[in-house]
């Protein structure tokens, strides 16, 4: 089987398998992650087919669709790849970058000490998969999410907390508002590669322009942004 070939079987079975997932996480995302990596990835010295799959696969089975669970997903791909005969050495780089590519990843967690994964690889599909979740298409998926779960879209008496650990952040139930405040806003800096950094600016601007007006719009007496 050809690199092409196994790319079309993968995003065939990803299709598949999100056919009925939440409409911030389903195969639109995985999508607009992919053709993100892909444009990155042009600037970068990297494994094409190493980064495609983890784009393909990120997001398979994310953990927070599964209690939590963060096996899950890599094992699905795991097994999905090994299936298609993909070589060892690739598969264990694409699940290493599945289960270090989430956000979550880059906060404390108490009482464990956790080597950091790192490679070319992983930079331009985590920047890719960040990118998806600012501007325009962040601030839909963010409300998508929150009305998914019937969260509040904002309320002022409830703080954004933003000094979370790893487990604090997987059991956070807060107001929509406060995800920008928690993640979203913090994604520019954590940015690996030249061309996500530069793509990220104009995604982080259009955030801060759309909750300046959001808080003008709830209240109209008030002089400024509540959160800053």
């Amino acid at each position: 089987m050809t690199d092409a070939e196994l790319v079309e079987e993968t995003i065939a079975f990803v299709k598949e398998t999100l056919a009925h997932a939440e409409g911030g996480h389903d195969w639109f995302h995985i999508q607009r992650v992919f053709n993100n990596t892909i444009l990155i990835a042009k600037s970068e010295d990297v494994d094409i087919l190493v980064v495609s799959l983890a784009a393909l696969l990120h997001d398979i089975a994310d953990s927070k669709f599964h209690n939590g669970d963060e096996t899950v997903g890599p094992k699905m791909a795991k097994e999905f790849l090994s299936a298609l005969q993909v070589p060892k050495k690739t598969i264990r780089h694409v699940v290493k970058i599945i289960e270090n590519i989430s956000y979550k990843t880059s906060l404390p967690e108490k009482g464990k000490q956790r080597k950091k994964f790192t490679s070319p690889e992983l930079a331009v599909v985590q920047d890719a998969d960040r990118l998806d979740a600012m501007g325009a298409i962040g601030i839909a998926r963010a409300f998508n999410y929150g009305g998914f779960k019937n969260r509040a879209m904002h309320d002022p008496a409830i703080p954004p907390n933003l000094k979370m650990s790893k487990g604090e952040y997987k059991k956070a139930n807060g107001p929509t508002i406060n995800h920008f405040y928690e993640k979203l806003l913090l994604l520019k800096d954590k940015m690996n590669t030249p061309t996500g950094k530069e793509l990220a600016e104009e995604r982080h601007q259009y955030m801060l322009d759309f909750l300046q007006q959001f808080f003008k719009e709830w209240n109209p007496l008030a002089q400024k942004n509540p959160l800053k």
